[in-house]
């Protein structure tokens, strides 16, 4: 498989700290929306490497890519509407958010492991 390594933690250090960014309820800045766009290079990096991985990883590409989509939508509310418009479509579902942020990171680790 091609070495993804960077693009694994980089997306995962985004995803981490994206969240307990907004968890946090600090305001939108440049850099936030700056590591989302590379956070989605990063991302599609990794799911060439899987399809291109033999044998491919179709099994963990898709799981990949449904657990990014379900942060994805948390991240661009905010990136959007910054702080208020992420407030006023997700303000009560934090714990919602959570999840899908420990999923991506539990399947980050697996394309972690995959890799090495």
């Amino acid at each position: 498989m091609l070495d993804v390594k960077d693009s694994v933690e980089r997306l995962a250090w985004n995803t981490e700290h994206h969240f307990l960014h907004i968890q946090a309820q600090h305001e939108f800045m440049r850099a936030w929306a700056i590591q989302f766009e590379l956070g989605y290079t990063d991302l599609r990096v990794i799911q060439v490497a899987l399809q291109l991985a033999q044998p491919a990883q179709l099994a963990l590409l898709h799981e990949l890519t449904a657990a990014y989509h379900s942060v994805y939508q948390y991240e661009y509310a905010f990136v959007a509407g910054g702080l208020d418009g992420f407030n006023q479509q997700f303000g009560g579902q934090i714990d919602e958010y959570e999840r899908a942020e420990k999923r991506l990171l539990s399947v980050l680790d697996q394309v972690k492991a995959v890799s090495d």
